[in-house]
């Protein structure tokens, strides 16, 4: 008998996954969500919101237009209210500038009679000696050469730093002239040889004040709005040159530099100055012959 040739176990023509051995972490890779994890997700999404929650987004939406519309009624019902106030407040203010320039006006007028009076009783002599005083006090009108100076904010009142003679400074508005920096200049004419000066109309005196009311400055009581000019009486030309040379007149120079003050200076063949409003003197009397006072 001829031996039959064996054959061998069949092996399977399909190639093993490389991975085969890796089952457990393929599962882990392939299915990282549970099933019933991933089926109450897809609940959540598809769910519709409960009728309570749409009911809280509903009257938080109400809410707020409710609120918004209230703010902006309010609003509109007060803007007339505002504007009535505002336009009653500045009738009121002009009406009162209108009566205090009436009021100057009188006094004016009174006080001319008044020297009108002294004159016709006085004799000549006692009449130039009179004038004369009213010359140095600032009673009477004068009018003679002088030099006009012009003293403007700047066109911009952007903030600065506190160099330069403003070291402290109160404002924020460096651009803005002030009430020191306006005493500083009258200071500084009359320094250089002035005899009369005003600012805006107002003649100055042994007895006015320059002082800041708020923003604004306030001469004898009375504000003045930019520009402030300046008249002074005096050698035109020597009074310009000494005054733009002196300390007070570098000190306006450096405000035109670091602060934008405008600023201009020119002489004037003639400038006329009105009589101070008010030279009441309560408490000085003149003093006798050995320094005592008369009653």
């Amino acid at each position: 008998m001829c031996a039959m040739p064996q054959q061998g176990p069949e092996r399977s023509s399909a190639r093993p996954r490389p991975d085969a051995s890796m089952s457990l972490l393929t599962e882990i890779m392939e299915h990282s969500l549970d099933d019933g994890y991933a089926e109450a997700a897809r609940r959540e999404k598809t769910a519709p919101r409960s009728t309570g929650t749409r009911l809280v987004v509903a009257a938080g939406l109400m809410i707020a237009a409710l609120i918004v519309t209230v703010a902006a009624t309010e609003a509109h019902d007060a803007a007339p209210v505002i504007a009535e106030e505002r336009a009653n407040l500045i009738d009121r203010v002009e009406d009162e500038t209108a009566e205090a320039d009436d009021l100057h006006g009188e006094v004016d007028r009174l006080r001319q009679d008044l020297e009108d009076s002294r004159s016709k009783a006085l004799d000549n002599e006692g009449a130039a000696a009179l004038e004369r005083l009213g010359l140095l006090s600032g009673a009477i009108d004068v009018e003679g050469p002088g030099v006009r100076l012009v003293v403007d904010d700047a066109e911009t009142t952007a903030s600065a730093g506190g160099d330069g003679p403003r070291r402290s400074t109160g404002f924020t508005d460096t651009g803005r002239l002030r009430d020191h920096d306006l005493q500083k200049v009258v200071n500084g004419l009359w320094a250089a040889g002035a005899e009369a000066v005003s600012v805006n109309g107002q003649r100055l005196t042994a007895l006015s004040a320059i002082r800041a009311a708020g923003d604004a400055i306030v001469v004898d009581n009375r504000p003045l709005a930019p520009p402030y000019t300046l008249l002074a009486i005096g050698d035109g030309d020597r009074l310009s040159d000494t005054f733009q040379n002196g300390a007070d007149g570098r000190y306006l120079y450096v405000l035109q530099e670091n602060y934008g003050i405008r600023t201009s200076i020119s002489t004037q063949d003639k400038v006329s100055l009105p009589a101070a409003a008010g030279l009441t003197v309560r408490n000085a009397q003149p003093a006798g012959p050995a320094g005592k006072v008369t009653s």
